[in-house]
């Protein structure tokens, strides 16, 4: 009994931390794709390139000087200008067509494809890494901790608090909700929709980039690295409901503990594979997920 005790304290218990903190990054690129599919109704194929520009972004930044503190608020910032381009000069010129969406997951799909292509261009088919600003171990309850996860643990918590304060306790938050459901209305009120709908994929487009700086000093800096993550953020965006905020983060946090503890067990493979089993189980029983749209805390 005591060895059972001491591998759940000592072994499982620090791997579901770990699986919390990867969980919370992950629901910063979810949070981005919901809000983006909430408002616009686009399934933004092009997402997880903009998490791994978030990514390229901070290991230039850090390799020019800047830091990693320079690059955490820089980075962001240049993938959502790209984020922003992307609406504004792409998925707005289709127009109110009746093949809109479809048209939209083509045109989010071929830039995700040029993207990636760029980045293989710019900085060579090689990884690279990213050196974590902190090191060292936190000691919490006999568990050894990496000082800099949880650091990610706390700076993730608080987008995520920030983007629900945001959303449902801000007069901006209303406008963007009540966009979500009847765009004429909000129209109609005098407020500019189009700046609306630009400055959510933005802010999506933010939240990707900003996972992709908190996370690179985790994994390898390279052109496909978007394409797993981005598995696993729509996996959850599908698992939490379809435009659901609070949808997204708990199906993240949910996805990313079943990865984590089963990994314990299981190979790595079979243990990312069974993240795809709890979506299937998900759609079989609950196909809408757990929570509704975005309207839904």
């Amino acid at each position: 009994m005591a060895n059972w005790v001491g591998y759940l304290h000592l072994v499982v218990v620090p791997q579901a931390i770990d699986g919390l903190i990867i969980g919370l990054a992950l629901a910063l690129v979810a949070l981005g794709l919901t809000m983006i599919f909430g408002l616009l109704g686009v399934i933004n194929l092009a997402h997880g390139e903009l998490y791994m520009l978030g990514a390229y972004a901070a290991f230039s930044l850090t390799a020019v000087g800047i830091g990693f503190w320079g690059a955490l608020f820089v980075a962001p910032l240049i993938v959502g200008a790209v984020g922003g381009a992307l609406e504004r000069f792409g998925l707005r010129r289709l127009g109110a067509r009746h093949d809109y969406a479809i048209l939209s997951i083509l045109l989010t799909f071929g830039a995700s494809l040029i993207l990636r292509d760029l980045v293989q261009f710019a900085w060579g088919p090689e990884t690279h890494q990213v050196e974590a600003p902190i090191a060292g171990i936190v000691r919490a309850a006999g568990m050894i901790l990496p000082a800099y996860r949880m650091l990610i643990l706390g700076i993730a918590a608080l987008l995520i608090v920030g983007t629900w304060l945001l959303l449902y306790r801000s007069p901006l938050g209303a406008v963007l909700r009540a966009a979500a459901y009847d765009r004429q209305m909000v129209a109609s009120l005098g407020i500019p929709v189009s700046a609306v709908l630009t400055g959510t994929f933005v802010f999506g487009s933010l939240l990707a980039g900003t996972s992709g700086v908190l996370l690179s000093p985790i994994y390898a800096v390279f052109p496909t690295m978007g394409h797993d993550f981005m598995l696993l953020a729509f996996a959850a965006v599908i698992v939490g409901g379809m435009g659901s905020v609070s949808g997204a983060v708990l199906a993240s946090i949910l996805l990313a503990e079943v990865q984590s503890i089963a990994s314990l067990w299981i190979s790595p493979v079979w243990a990312e594979s069974m993240v795809f089993v709890v979506m299937f189980l998900v759609l079989v029983f609950r196909p809408q997920g757990l929570y509704g749209r975005l309207g839904a805390a």
